[in-house]
């Protein structure tokens, strides 16, 4: 099974089963803290997903540019700035769901 079957099926496994757990008492929650752990398991999926998925698409970005540039050493300023500019568009991205995280450990730390 190669690495990419694997983190898709990992990641339908996540998605299907974290409902389960965040909805699994029928009405009203037992205890107060029975949300708390919804959110939490929440932040820790934002991060954690935004953080793989950043770091593979500025692996595979860095990759494909010092491709390019080894076939064409004359184009490496050319590729050089998109490059930089994309990989601070993904970074973005990542900084926008630690955001999320933080966010979501602030209605925990609310709600108590």
């Amino acid at each position: 099974m190669s690495l990419k079957s694997k983190l898709s099926l990992s990641l339908a496994a996540v998605t299907l089963l974290t409902p389960a757990v965040v909805f699994a008492a029928d009405g009203a929650p037992a205890n107060k803290y029975d949300t708390f752990e919804g959110l939490a398991i929440a932040a820790g999926l934002a991060i954690g997903l935004a953080a793989l998925g950043g770091a593979l698409g500025q692996g595979r970005a860095t990759a494909a540019a010092l491709e390019g540039i080894s076939r064409n050493p004359g184009a490496a300023g050319r590729i050089q700035t998109p490059m930089i500019l994309g990989l601070a568009l993904i970074e973005s991205l990542v900084l926008f769901a630690f955001l999320i995280a933080f966010l979501l450990m602030g209605k925990i730390t609310a709600l108590t």
